[in-house]
């Protein structure tokens, strides 16, 4: 180029709007310690970063094991998986997706009530990253987002070069203060129906949501997001009614035609 421009532009989200918290933990209570976090705070959507691909599939087994509704998502993934577990979390159908920086790349998840960072990044620009996410929810008007760290005493030096990109100390908060035992782990709004045929049946997401309060009887408020992709149609819809309109889209007809269609479960 001959002239080039450098442009740089300013985060999208201000630091009043997030509510930072840090928590020092041994590297044995770590993952535990995020299902504390979720069931003292029970934010309805929640993305927890991890360093390690290998820490994002762990997490996801402690969460699932202990009723939480989570997903991973990490480089590894075919581009099938990645588009389900975005789909999911997106609209709202999964509470905890649990990823990597690499694989989150990108992502622009509305209404994030709040972020888990799980490892301390070494990067303090993409500790800024991670938590500029859940601060774009002050944009709709809702309440500030919530950022909660976990780092461990060899993770102190990383937390040290946060402090001045942020132009403030951090704000340590004790194990202890967590309270446990409010009762089940939260389950997501909704649930994610899957249908087998997309753009390449020429599906819209009218002909859906068309056929779901139509035929099917539903209500408008019970339906959620609608992403037609080239093969498949993902839509979501509210979680009491999932496993009957899931048995009635089937029984029932989409654009004229007789389509199969199943209940994602996580």
């Amino acid at each position: 180029m001959k002239s080039p421009q450098q442009i740089t532009v300013q985060a999208q989200h201000e630091g009043s709007k997030i509510r930072q918290r840090w928590y020092q933990v041994k590297d044995s209570e770590r993952l535990h310690t995020v299902s504390l976090l979720l069931d003292h705070f029970r934010p309805v959507s929640t993305l927890a970063f991890c360093n390690t691909k290998q820490q994002c599939r762990d997490l996801v087994e402690v969460l699932q094991a202990q009723g939480f509704s989570a997903l991973a998502l990490f480089g590894e993934l075919e581009q099938r998986e990645r588009d389900q577990v975005l789909v999911q979390f997106a609209n709202r159908s999964c509470s905890v997706l649990v990823a990597t920086d690499v694989a989150a790349r990108g992502l622009d998840i509305a209404q994030l009530e709040a972020v888990i960072n799980v490892d301390v990044t070494p990067d303090s620009e993409i500790h800024s990253h991670r938590i500029g996410r859940t601060g774009r929810v002050g944009q709709s008007g809702a309440a500030e987002g919530l950022a909660l760290n976990l780092a461990s005493m060899n993770e102190m030096g990383s937390v040290g070069k946060i402090e001045p990109l942020q132009g403030r100390e951090s704000e340590w908060h004790e194990l202890a203060e967590l309270t446990p035992g409010k009762g089940e782990p939260m389950k997501p709004p909704m649930a994610t129906l899957q249908i087998v045929g997309g753009r390449k049946e020429k599906i819209r997401a009218g002909d859906v949501l068309g056929a779901l309060t139509g035929d099917c009887g539903y209500a408008k408020d019970q339906v959620g997001k609608i992403n037609v992709n080239e093969f498949s149609t993902y839509v979501a819809v509210d979680r009491a009614i999932a496993a009957e309109a899931a048995g009635k889209l089937s029984s029932g007809r989409v654009k004229g035609k007789s389509v199969k269609v199943r209940l994602l479960e996580l």
